[in-house]
């Protein structure tokens, strides 16, 4: 982990927590050369360091003002692609062609830390990054499990996204042709807090599998015409994330809790990183408990994925232009939008927290060790 204790955040935005943890990238989008992005707000130059370790810093050249991801790194320092300042990964300003750099400020870094596949940084005040307060994925740490995913530059706000995560009733509109089914409107959801979750979930007994299940129950010999149970249950977490179980079972075999030979399960995995306050970075995946060891199957259900996403990109931004255009209008809150009425108000608790000079909890635990089991 990388920080420079000495720095203060101060607190600008209203829109988002940020004495947290947030995905800025995923580990192979950092390599040799700087990657530029825009976090919480911040402009961030990450790098990797001569040890290979991940650096952030603003990006942002003290000298002239240009963005430090337009650099290079040189014998794991920073430099400035405009006239060479060079800078450690702690920020110090280690030289400059022809200038004397000791009374140079620092450029501001941030903590951040490389694990589960991911660059984690913390926009917040860094005497509070913990890493202890990073998810427990157990997905991302057991050879039982496979992951396919990527990104997606989304121009809306991250709370739509997570609206649109935790009331799936969209599916039999948007996916009609993939995931969706008319059962999903018809099957009763359940909206509670467990611990530091919003959980919602919905469980479907006796249906057709649609189109994405039926792919997946061939890819491990299962019958793709008899009658599953099939379940959803979306969990949001702190400060962003919604980790969604989702599978499907041969009909009368225990649903949710049948034995791994009759069904195909999986964790859609959605890290909602927020760039401005009308765009995001969108990390989306699936971990899968069945047919790890087929990398072509990685591959067929993260392109399905892509175009099932690319579907909800569309009306998402569509949504975000029509809300700017009506400021003023009020909009119906219905059953339906419980899972993502509570997160919001978590995330405004976790806010209201911060502006009055608390911390956050940080990110907690979206499967955690006492995960509830889910019962009808």
């Amino acid at each position: 982990m990388t920080s420079n204790p000495s720095q203060k955040a101060i607190r600008s935005a209203t829109d988002w927590p940020v004495n947290a943890w947030y995905v800025a990238a995923a580990s192979d989008e950092v390599g040799t050369s700087v990657l530029g992005r825009r976090i919480c707000g911040l402009p961030v130059a990450m790098f990797r360091a001569a040890d290979g370790v991940v650096a952030a810093m603003e990006d942002f050249c003290p000298h002239r003002g240009a963005p430090l991801s337009l650099g290079f790194v040189r014998d794991g320092q920073l430099v400035c692609g405009y006239h060479g300042l060079a800078a450690e990964c702690t920020g110090r300003v280690a030289s400059m062609p022809g200038q004397r750099v000791g009374g140079f400020p620092r450029i501001r870094s941030f903590a951040v830390v490389e694990r589960f596949g991911f660059i984690w940084l913390w926009p917040g005040d860094p005497d509070f990054a913990d890493p202890g307060k990073l998810p427990q994925l157990e997905w991302a740490d057991s050879p039982d499990w496979a992951y396919g995913g990527s990104r997606f530059h989304v121009l809306c706000d991250y709370r739509l996204m997570i609206d649109n995560l935790m009331d799936l009733t969209h599916e039999t509109y948007v996916h009609g042709s993939s995931i969706g089914q008319k059962e999903i409107d018809e099957a009763p959801v359940k909206t509670r807090k467990i611990g530091q979750n919003i959980i919602t979930s919905r469980f479907m007994d006796r249906v057709k599998a649609p189109p994405f299940w039926r792919m997946a129950l061939s890819g491990v010999g299962l019958p793709q015409d008899e009658a599953v149970d099939r379940w959803q249950i979306c969990r949001f977490s702190l400060p962003s994330s919604v980790m969604i179980e989702v599978g499907v079972a041969l009909a009368g075999r225990g649903g949710y809790d049948a034995p791994d030979n009759v069904k195909v399960s999986s964790i859609v995995v959605d890290f909602m990183t927020p760039e401005t306050e009308k765009s995001h970075h969108y990390f989306w995946g699936m971990a899968r408990k069945f047919a790890v060891d087929d990398p072509l199957l990685t591959d067929k259900i993260r392109d399905g994925q892509f175009q099932i996403f690319r579907e909800d990109l569309e009306v998402l931004e569509r949504q975000q232009a029509n809300l700017d255009s009506d400021q003023g209008r009020r909009l119906l809150l219905l059953n339906i939008d419980a899972g993502g009425a509570r997160s919001r108000e978590m995330i405004e608790a976790a806010i209201t927290k911060e502006t009055l000079g608390n911390p956050t909890p940080g990110n907690e635990h979206p499967l955690g060790s006492d995960r509830d089991r889910m019962s009808r």
